[in-house]
């Protein structure tokens, strides 16, 4: 493993150079690996690893998902089989249903691991809370996650472009004695740009502190106080867009990705330098304590308990909806739309 100082503090790191996909192929050679659900992160996972010439197969019920996956190639009876055939042929199992839907089908993939065979997550959720969930898994399996920093919709674009997102990996059970070698070849074979070591634990709480952050809860939550406050004061939908989203994911987003905020800082005027540095600690000061309230209530387990509890009720699609609709009828992801609309490129 690659030592890589990060920030002062010296962590070990997997990288391609050092476990190139030819490596990660051989250690995978006598393994069929099925991936279970083909929602979020599944079309991106196993799309990945069936180009990189992994042996995949994909479990997933009749219905609009298994149409999405006939038209993505996978070919009825041969690389795509309802759960309960693609279990039993699979000997990694990868479980990238949702979390609610997990607990569901649990009874049914605890019955076709057998021992020997790898049961593989990209989310800590199932196992770390298995007194909410009841994922226990059996003794005589290896159990291991590999999880990419982003969507599975992001996994498969940055591959196909010959990118790749970093991912995390954690080893729960090493039944085998080389849980460890076939997760870092999972993670390589999915496309992995590098993978950073952590635990079962870490990453559910790291991930549902980020989600609900800046990945997402927060930077909504920013980007419509202060769009609010610019039309509040007579600013244009347009204008208050543009200042508030699109700059940021457009312009300034790709230069903090490229080479860190100081060289953003240092790239645009001297007023909006002098303006960012005397307000980025107030704006950390009162955030501070709302992520630490956050981080809190993911620890505690009341966020896996919210989740588990809303995502479970028959209306949930129903209610998700509204929530969603919410957003995407505001008036500034309206305006959003119209903007995105204006490109040069859309034209």
């Amino acid at each position: 493993m690659a030592q890589i100082n990060f920030g002062g503090t010296v962590e070990n790191v997997v990288t391609r150079e050092e476990f190139p996909l030819e490596k990660a192929l051989e250690t995978l050679k006598d393994e069929t690996i099925a991936v279970i659900g083909y929602g979020v992160q599944g079309p991106g996972q196993s799309l990945n690893m069936r180009d990189n010439g992994f042996n995949v197969i994909v479990g997933q019920r009749e219905g609009k998902t298994y149409d999405k996956a006939v038209a993505d190639g996978w070919v009825p009876g041969e690389t795509l089989f309802g759960i309960e055939e693609a279990l039993e042929k699979g000997t990694i199992i990868c479980f990238l249903l949702s979390d609610a839907a997990q607990i569901e089908l649990w009874p049914t993939v605890k019955a076709a691991l057998k021992p020997g065979k790898s049961l593989y997550f990209s989310h800590g959720f199932g196992v770390t809370y298995k007194e909410k969930t009841g994922i226990v898994p059996p003794a005589d399996v290896d159990v291991f996650l590999v999880a990419p920093k982003g969507s599975g919709t992001s996994l498969r674009r940055l591959f196909v472009e010959g990118k790749g997102l970093n991912s995390s990996f954690a080893i729960y059970q090493d039944a085998s004695g080389n849980a460890r070698e076939k997760c870092i070849a999972m993670g390589i074979g999915v496309g992995s740009g590098y993978l950073f070591e952590t635990d079962f634990y870490k990453e559910v709480t790291s991930d549902l502190t980020g989600e609900r952050g800046t990945l997402m809860g927060a930077i909504q939550g920013i980007f419509a106080a202060q769009y609010e406050v610019l039309r509040a004061n007579g600013h244009s939908p347009s204008e208050a867009f543009n200042e508030t989203v699109e700059e940021l994911t457009q312009s300034l987003m790709p230069l903090v990705a490229e080479n860190g905020m100081d060289w953003m800082y240092a790239n645009c005027s001297t007023t909006a330098q002098r303006g960012a540095l005397d307000w980025w600690k107030p704006f950390r000061d009162a955030t501070k304590p709302v992520f630490e309230q956050l981080y809190n209530s993911v620890k505690s387990q009341e966020q896996a308990e919210i989740s588990i509890t809303r995502n479970s009720q028959p209306d949930y699609r129903e209610k998700l909806e509204v929530e969603l609709a919410e957003l995407r009828e505001s008036e500034m992801w309206q305006a959003g739309a119209a903007v995105r609309n204006l490109r040069p490129e859309r034209s």
